[in-house]
This record gives C-alpha cells, sequence and structure tokens, in this order.
C-alpha cells in the first residue's frame, strides 16, 4: 500500500484532549477503510506564520500512514467538513521516517533565548572583546572611512 504523511492543524481554542479525540477518530477512519495508522505524533500549540480564518495559533498533529488512496481521500474530505480542522495537507512518501520527526527531534535540542553563541548584539563577546571572525580594513580602507565626502567640504 502507498505510505502518507498526515498533518493537520486544529484550532486553538479546542483542548489537546479533543485534539487526542479527533486522532483517534482519524485513526478509526483509517482503520476502517482498510489502512493503518504507523505513528502519530502532537506537534503542540505552536503560532501560524499568518492568519487562518481568525487563528493565530493552533494544535499541530502529524499522521504516518499506510493506507489505500480511497482511504486517504474519505480522511481528507473528513477534515475538510470538520469545523475544528483550521488546515490539512497530505503528502506521499516512498518510506516512513522511524522515530520522531524532525519538529520533535529540534523541541529537545534548542536551548533558551539567552544562548546565541556567547556573544551579545554588537557582536562581542560577553567578557567585551570584538570579533575575530570579521575582516581587517586596510590602512588605506580606514583613511577612506574616515574622510569626509567632497560635498562635505567647505
Amino acid at each position: 500500500m502507498p505510505l502518507y504523511e498526515n498533518v493537520f492543524i486544529a484550532r486553538q481554542d479546542v483542548s489537546s484532549q479533543q485534539v487526542d479525540t479527533m486522532t483517534e477518530e482519524f485513526t478509526k477512519l483509517v482503520t476502517d477503510n482498510g489502512g493503518a495508522v504507523a505513528k502519530t505524533e502532537y506537534w503542540g500549540v505552536r503560532g501560524l506564520t499568518y492568519r487562518i480564518k481568525k487563528n493565530r495559533k493552533g494544535h499541530y498533529v502529524l499522521m504516518n500512514l499506510d493506507a489505500p488512496s480511497d482511504a486517504v481521500l474519505e480522511l481528507e474530505r473528513n477534515m475538510r467538513l470538520h469545523e475544528d480542522i483550521i488546515r490539512y495537507m497530505t503528502v506521499r512518501v516512498d518510506e516512513l521516517e522511524e522515530g520522531p520527526s524532525a519538529m520533535m527531534q529540534s523541541r529537545g535540542g534548542r536551548g533558551g533565548r539567552g544562548e546565541r553563541g556567547g556573544r551579545d548584539r554588537d557582536g562581542r563577546d560577553r567578557d567585551g572583546r570584538g570579533r575575530d571572525d570579521r575582516p581587517r580594513q586596510s590602512d588605506g580602507e580606514a583613511a577612506k572611512s574616515s574622510e569626509k565626502p567632497e560635498s562635505a567640504k567647505d
């Protein structure tokens, strides 16, 4: 059978228990139509890049499917009719990803906002030294940049 990845976004004001219930309903729908759901991942509430149907955030869920195309069409039809689903996308893949998806892997490895390679906004190290990886100006370039332009001279 063909393999698919399906991601859907549910409205933000829906509880996570309701999202789990929706996921179980969609899983049952796929299995009733002769398919199987290999993996489901709840990615949490994430911000949308732009507003969709007056929503700024949404619950993201990934489902890996091993199902015939008829089951996927029925799943998409039900998602289209469901009032709590903002968007969905189904992609056919050659093989299903084993282990956690890239979204789940990036979540664990990301540090806090303060960790930016040990540099402040102006490019200095925390101990006050400047960056060593910037190209140095030659003496001629430094002299040119310090001169006033011709229009500014009196």
